[in-house]
Protein backbone atom coordinates (compact mmCIF):
# COMPACT_ATOMS: atom_id res chain seq x y z
CA UNK A 1 0.00 0.00 0.00
CA UNK A 2 1.35 3.38 -1.22
CA UNK A 3 2.32 5.49 2.36
CA UNK A 4 0.21 8.74 2.40
CA UNK A 5 1.70 11.89 2.60
CA UNK A 6 1.27 13.43 5.97
CA UNK A 7 -0.40 16.99 5.54
CA UNK A 8 2.84 19.50 6.66
CA UNK A 9 4.72 17.41 3.83
CA UNK A 10 2.08 17.78 0.87
CA UNK A 11 2.29 21.30 1.67
CA UNK A 12 5.80 21.43 1.66
CA UNK A 13 6.53 19.52 -2.37
CA UNK A 14 3.65 21.36 -3.80
CA UNK A 15 2.23 24.65 -1.57
CA UNK A 16 0.09 26.02 0.80
CA UNK A 17 -3.91 25.36 0.95
CA UNK A 18 -6.31 27.88 1.27
CA UNK A 19 -8.78 27.78 4.35
CA UNK A 20 -12.20 26.64 2.72
CA UNK A 21 -15.48 25.79 3.99
CA UNK A 22 -18.28 24.16 3.01
CA UNK A 23 -19.85 27.27 2.10
CA UNK A 24 -17.29 28.03 -0.37
CA UNK A 25 -17.96 25.27 -2.34
CA UNK A 26 -21.71 26.17 -2.57
CA UNK A 27 -20.40 29.65 -3.98
CA UNK A 28 -18.16 27.54 -6.36
CA UNK A 29 -20.86 25.46 -7.54
CA UNK A 30 -23.79 27.46 -7.83
CA UNK A 31 -25.65 26.83 -11.16
CA UNK A 32 -23.02 23.50 -11.22
CA UNK A 33 -25.34 21.12 -13.37
CA UNK A 34 -23.70 18.00 -12.19
CA UNK A 35 -24.40 16.16 -8.74
CA UNK A 36 -21.56 16.77 -5.71
CA UNK A 37 -21.38 16.36 -2.54
CA UNK A 38 -18.82 17.46 0.19
CA UNK A 39 -16.57 14.59 1.66
CA UNK A 40 -13.58 14.21 3.98
CA UNK A 41 -13.32 15.73 7.20
CA UNK A 42 -15.62 18.39 6.58
CA UNK A 43 -18.32 15.62 5.99
CA UNK A 44 -17.40 13.72 9.78
CA UNK A 45 -17.95 17.58 11.38
CA UNK A 46 -20.79 18.01 9.69
CA UNK A 47 -21.89 14.91 11.47
CA UNK A 48 -20.95 14.82 14.39
CA UNK A 49 -21.46 18.13 15.67
CA UNK A 50 -17.28 18.71 16.84
CA UNK A 51 -15.27 20.73 15.60
CA UNK A 52 -11.30 19.28 14.08
CA UNK A 53 -9.08 20.89 11.87
CA UNK A 54 -8.83 20.84 8.36
CA UNK A 55 -6.32 21.06 5.79
CA UNK A 56 -8.58 21.31 3.01
CA UNK A 57 -12.22 21.30 2.04
CA UNK A 58 -13.08 17.94 -0.34
CA UNK A 59 -15.79 18.59 -2.16
CA UNK A 60 -16.85 15.28 -4.25
CA UNK A 61 -18.29 14.44 -7.70
CA UNK A 62 -18.58 10.98 -10.10
CA UNK A 63 -15.79 10.01 -12.22
CA UNK A 64 -18.15 10.91 -15.25
CA UNK A 65 -18.43 14.10 -14.50
CA UNK A 66 -15.27 15.31 -14.60
CA UNK A 67 -15.70 16.82 -17.93
CA UNK A 68 -18.44 19.18 -16.46
CA UNK A 69 -16.60 20.32 -13.49
CA UNK A 70 -13.53 21.67 -15.53
CA UNK A 71 -15.99 23.49 -18.06
CA UNK A 72 -18.01 24.93 -14.82
CA UNK A 73 -14.74 26.44 -13.55
CA UNK A 74 -13.12 27.44 -16.56
CA UNK A 75 -11.39 31.08 -16.25
CA UNK A 76 -11.96 30.33 -12.11
CA UNK A 77 -10.14 27.86 -11.37
CA UNK A 78 -7.03 25.50 -13.07
CA UNK A 79 -8.00 22.02 -12.87
CA UNK A 80 -5.06 19.50 -12.03
CA UNK A 81 -4.90 15.31 -11.63
CA UNK A 82 -3.22 14.72 -8.47
CA UNK A 83 -2.60 11.29 -9.10
CA UNK A 84 -0.16 9.12 -6.74
CA UNK A 85 2.10 12.14 -6.32
CA UNK A 86 2.27 13.16 -10.11
CA UNK A 87 0.71 16.33 -10.48
CA UNK A 88 -0.86 17.39 -14.05
CA UNK A 89 -2.67 19.94 -15.27
CA UNK A 90 -5.74 19.11 -17.24
CA UNK A 91 -5.93 21.43 -19.87
CA UNK A 92 -9.22 20.93 -21.53
CA UNK A 93 -12.78 19.06 -20.18
CA UNK A 94 -12.30 16.43 -23.11
CA UNK A 95 -8.96 15.60 -21.89
CA UNK A 96 -8.46 11.84 -20.72
CA UNK A 97 -7.43 11.12 -16.78
CA UNK A 98 -5.28 8.37 -15.90
CA UNK A 99 -7.60 5.92 -14.52
CA UNK A 100 -5.90 5.69 -11.68
CA UNK A 101 -6.33 9.40 -10.79
CA UNK A 102 -9.44 9.71 -7.61
CA UNK A 103 -8.38 13.87 -7.14
CA UNK A 104 -8.40 17.11 -8.72
CA UNK A 105 -6.26 19.60 -7.22
CA UNK A 106 -8.16 23.40 -7.88
CA UNK A 107 -6.27 26.49 -7.82
CA UNK A 108 -6.30 30.25 -9.55
CA UNK A 109 -2.95 30.09 -10.44
CA UNK A 110 0.75 28.46 -10.50
CA UNK A 111 1.48 31.46 -7.16
CA UNK A 112 -1.70 31.18 -5.89
CA UNK A 113 -2.86 28.50 -2.94
CA UNK A 114 -5.10 25.59 -3.73
CA UNK A 115 -8.42 25.99 -2.99
CA UNK A 116 -9.95 22.21 -2.86
CA UNK A 117 -9.34 19.03 -3.40
CA UNK A 118 -12.08 17.06 -5.44
CA UNK A 119 -12.50 13.48 -4.68
CA UNK A 120 -13.48 11.58 -7.79
CA UNK A 121 -15.86 8.30 -6.77
CA UNK A 122 -17.11 5.46 -9.02
CA UNK A 123 -21.13 6.59 -9.23
CA UNK A 124 -23.91 5.57 -11.89
CA UNK A 125 -27.37 7.19 -11.62
CA UNK A 126 -28.29 4.18 -9.50
CA UNK A 127 -25.26 3.21 -7.74
CA UNK A 128 -22.14 3.63 -5.97
CA UNK A 129 -19.22 1.33 -6.02
CA UNK A 130 -15.83 1.31 -3.41
CA UNK A 131 -12.90 2.09 -5.57
CA UNK A 132 -10.49 -0.86 -3.43
CA UNK A 133 -12.94 -3.18 -3.50
CA UNK A 134 -15.81 -3.81 -6.35
CA UNK A 135 -17.60 -6.19 -4.63
CA UNK A 136 -19.15 -3.12 -2.07
CA UNK A 137 -21.77 -0.78 -3.69
CA UNK A 138 -24.77 0.68 -2.38
CA UNK A 139 -27.90 2.33 -4.06
CA UNK A 140 -26.78 5.83 -4.42
CA UNK A 141 -29.98 7.31 -2.48
CA UNK A 142 -28.24 5.85 0.59
CA UNK A 143 -24.61 7.58 -0.13
CA UNK A 144 -25.36 11.17 0.99
CA UNK A 145 -27.57 13.22 3.78
CA UNK A 146 -27.87 17.05 3.98
CA UNK A 147 -27.86 19.51 6.29
CA UNK A 148 -28.19 23.37 5.90
CA UNK A 149 -28.85 22.84 2.29
CA UNK A 150 -25.72 21.01 1.51
CA UNK A 151 -25.24 17.25 0.97
CA UNK A 152 -22.53 15.60 2.54
CA UNK A 153 -21.22 12.04 2.75
CA UNK A 154 -22.77 9.58 5.01
CA UNK A 155 -19.93 9.26 7.90
CA UNK A 156 -19.72 5.24 7.53
CA UNK A 157 -18.56 5.45 3.70
CA UNK A 158 -16.21 8.65 4.63
CA UNK A 159 -14.95 6.18 8.02
CA UNK A 160 -14.47 3.27 4.95
CA UNK A 161 -12.14 5.25 2.75
CA UNK A 162 -10.28 6.59 5.78
CA UNK A 163 -9.79 2.92 7.09
CA UNK A 164 -6.77 2.35 4.97
CA UNK A 165 -4.58 4.97 5.94
CA UNK A 166 -5.04 4.98 10.39
CA UNK A 167 -4.22 8.25 10.71
CA UNK A 168 -4.37 9.63 14.36
CA UNK A 169 -6.92 11.98 12.31
CA UNK A 170 -8.64 9.07 11.12
CA UNK A 171 -8.48 7.31 14.77
CA UNK A 172 -9.96 10.13 16.14
CA UNK A 173 -12.98 10.50 13.15
CA UNK A 174 -13.61 6.97 13.64
CA UNK A 175 -13.20 7.42 17.76
CA UNK A 176 -16.22 10.60 17.23
CA UNK A 177 -18.42 8.86 14.75
CA UNK A 178 -18.43 5.66 16.29
CA UNK A 179 -21.19 6.56 18.96
CA UNK A 180 -23.80 8.25 17.09
CA UNK A 181 -24.13 5.43 13.99
CA UNK A 182 -26.73 4.07 13.80
CA UNK A 183 -26.34 0.26 14.48
CA UNK A 184 -27.71 -0.60 10.90
CA UNK A 185 -24.98 2.21 9.33
CA UNK A 186 -22.38 0.66 11.93
CA UNK A 187 -23.32 -3.23 10.48
CA UNK A 188 -22.62 -2.00 6.89
CA UNK A 189 -19.25 -0.51 7.87
CA UNK A 190 -18.56 -3.92 9.53
CA UNK A 191 -19.31 -5.82 6.92
CA UNK A 192 -17.36 -3.41 4.23
CA UNK A 193 -14.48 -3.74 6.43
CA UNK A 194 -14.59 -7.18 6.88
CA UNK A 195 -14.82 -7.54 2.98
CA UNK A 196 -12.30 -5.27 1.91
CA UNK A 197 -9.74 -4.77 4.45
CA UNK A 198 -9.96 -8.13 6.59
CA UNK A 199 -8.17 -7.95 10.02
CA UNK A 200 -8.84 -4.18 10.02
CA UNK A 201 -8.33 -2.98 14.05
CA UNK A 202 -11.44 -1.32 13.82
CA UNK A 203 -13.69 -4.35 13.58
CA UNK A 204 -13.31 -5.25 17.22
CA UNK A 205 -14.97 -1.90 17.66
CA UNK A 206 -17.85 -2.28 15.62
Amino acid sequence: MQAVLPHDEVVRRYGPWAARTPADAVDLLVDYPGRWWIAGGWAVEAFTGVPRQHGDLDPSIPRSDVAELVRHVAGQLDVWQADRGILRPVLSPDERLSPSCSNLWLRAGGAEPWEYDVILMDLTDATWTYKRDRRINLPVDDLFWTQGGVTYLRPEIQLLHKAPGLRPKDEADFRTCLPLLAPERRGWLRDALATAHPGHPWLERL
